[in-house]
């Protein structure tokens, strides 16, 4: 499978367009739609052409892992787990208890508990995340 527009769409708006690097609430450079790594540099700038792309690129990685997960049946719920994957990481959806009650075929209630609990970051709650979790868990139980 692969991130629909509605996926990127909304990656958009939660993630804001910055041109120029910054530090994100964790303390990780950051550029363009979320994009971090090693070619991240402080004072860097791109064009939202170049962010656009970096997003996409970013969103391969994260549709591969979640792939590789074999649990997404549904767009909503593979948009669900990459957009999840693209803000923490493969390795935190991984270990998680959100993955555990997937597979385990856990209840509606259930799954969207699970994905409300990641709203931290830098040990503070924040209300960005609590809406990128909300969407997310709406976004699972879509087709």
């Amino acid at each position: 499978m692969t991130a629909s527009e509605t996926l990127l769409k909304a990656l958009k708006g939660f993630e804001g367009l910055s041109l120029t690097a910054y530090e994100d609430a964790a303390g990780i450079l950051t550029i363009g739609y979320g994009h971090t790594g090693k070619d991240v540099r402080a004072g860097d700038r791109i064009s939202e052409y170049w962010a656009t792309e970096l997003l996409r690129q970013d969103l391969r990685t994260a549709e591969l892992a979640v792939n590789k997960l074999e649990v997404a049946r549904t767009q909503g719920q593979f948009d669900a787990l990459v957009s999840f994957v693209y803000n923490l990481g493969i390795g935190r959806l991984s270990s998680s208890t959100l993955l555990k009650v997937i597979r385990r075929g856990g209840s509606k209630k259930a799954i969207m508990r699970e994905f409300k609990r990641w709203v931290y970051a830098g040990g503070r709650k924040l209300k960005g995340l609590e809406r990128r979790r909300a969407w997310e868990a709406r976004r699972y139980f879509e087709c």
